[in-house]
């Protein structure tokens, strides 16, 4: 039973997509389990680059079905953009397919998603206003709207309406603004359906049928440790599990039929958004990171923070999510930096910590204590094998292994799904 978990081992934007890619070349199925249009993978191959919010990575491989599993919320109108232009550069999208349980993401999730954020100020959690954490409180309170019933159209018009008389009340009552009609979306939204109503199945006997089966399966996580809804850095945080447990319930399998897990990272840390980040580096170290990593998000477009890389952060996800081993994306991007730091534990009001802390208050006072190492100059974009690595960028890999206790299996030295180092 082959099936494997990619997630992400720190904040999110680890390069999960690129890996994922290189993983369904291989793989009879790639599922996505969790998340939204809140998450952005960027793909490159053959020169082209693809930036997917909703479809899972595998869709470049036209033998691969691509399942987007019960776990994710879907906003009809983002993936069919994403369908249209793929088709438009030659994909074919015929191996997709929509679990009939994804609750689907509407308009009045969309407004409320904004006018949450609004209304808290300074105290904003910093979402994506893509209706996302509006979408799963829906799903939670049971009033939300499957993919079953929003390509039946009688069924959902009348729970459309339902839930648009409910939202509307919060929008004039809570938040003083005027109310949505029904009218003004329904037509436009079962336009959608229509055209979507063809990949819709129920995705929990595909993938469970493809594992028992002795197909290659591939459950290609979204956001990243630390944004998990229960483990992570709370209330920064997405409204899913991208731990890898989140795969199970996003899919519809259970744990036992699961046999890797592979944790992504980059050789430094980065997080969107607000939340205590104790390696951030507000320097010119930092801006080099930024901008020679490209470090802006896929979804957003919101540059992101940067910091050196934290084990402590590593070792939780290694600990959550059982991982047996970590992909290393972006080294070549620490290249010409001349002292190189890791974190591999806080200092804590006097006292040294190894593990990540659960109250919020606590990381704000963290500080990092760093080990250092060397770093390199040489360029490692055309590497391909490890021993023919820089010295120093060896021992970084290795430093990463011992401070995190797993092992690393790849290493990541560009964009392209070719800039890969398998060990």
């Amino acid at each position: 039973m082959p099936a494997k978990v990619i997630i992400g081992a720190q904040w999110g934007d680890e390069g999960k997509g690129k890996i994922t890619d290189i993983f369904a070349s291989k793989s009879d199925v790639v599922v996505r389990s969790q998340g939204g249009n809140n998450a952005g993978h960027t793909v490159e191959a053959n020169g082209v680059q693809y930036k997917l919010h909703l479809t899972p990575s595998g869709i470049l491989n036209k033998n691969t079905i691509c399942v987007i599993g019960n776990g994710v919320v879907v906003d009809p109108k983002v993936l069919l953009s994403e369908i249209d232009m793929l088709q438009e550069k030659g994909i074919s999208t015929d191996n997709l397919k929509i679990d009939a349980r994804a609750h689907v993401i509407l308009p009045y999730h969309i407004i409320l998603d904004a006018l949450s954020e609004e209304a808290r100020g300074k105290d904003d959690i910093g979402t994506t206003k893509r209706g996302i954490g509006p979408c799963y409180m829906d799903k939670a309170e049971r009033i939300g709207i499957r993919m079953c019933d929003f390509v039946d159209e009688e069924v959902f018009e009348e729970l459309f309406r339902r839930n648009v008389e409910i939202k509307n009340k919060i929008i004039k009552n809570v938040y003083g603004k005027e109310p949505i009609s029904a009218d003004d979306y329904l037509e436009e939204y079962k336009g959608y359906a229509r055209r979507l109503k063809k990949y819709v199945d129920d995705c929990t006997i595909i993938v469970y049928e493809a594992i028992k089966n002795n197909k290659e399966v591939l459950f290609e996580g979204a956001q990243g440790t630390l944004l998990d809804l229960d483990l992570g850095t709370y209330p920064y945080v997405t409204s899913s599990h991208p731990i890898s447990g989140g795969a199970c319930i996003g899919s519809g399998i259970g744990p036992t039929l699961i046999d890797e897990c592979i944790g992504v990272v980059k050789a430094y840390t980065t997080r969107v958004g607000k939340g205590p980040f104790p390696t951030e580096l507000f320097d010119e170290t930092g801006d080099q990171i930024r901008e020679k990593g490209f470090e802006y998000g896929t979804t957003t477009g919101r540059p992101r923070r940067c910091g050196w890389f934290d084990a402590v952060i590593v070792r939780f996800a290694v600990r959550t999510s059982s991982l047996t081993s970590l992909v290393v994306n972006k080294i070549d991007t620490l290249t010409g930096i001349k002292k190189l730091k890791i974190c591999k534990g806080y200092e804590l009001d006097g006292k040294i910590i190894t593990e990540f802390p659960v109250k919020l208050s606590d990381l704000s006072r963290c500080k990092p204590v760093y080990e250092e190492l060397d770093g390199w100059d040489e360029d490692i974009t055309g590497v391909r094998n490890f021993e023919d690595l820089p010295e120093n960028a060896k021992k970084y890999i290795y430093k990463i292994e011992e401070l995190c206790g797993v092992k690393v299996s790849m290493v990541g030295v560009g964009p392209n799904r070719e800039q890969n180092i398998i060990r």
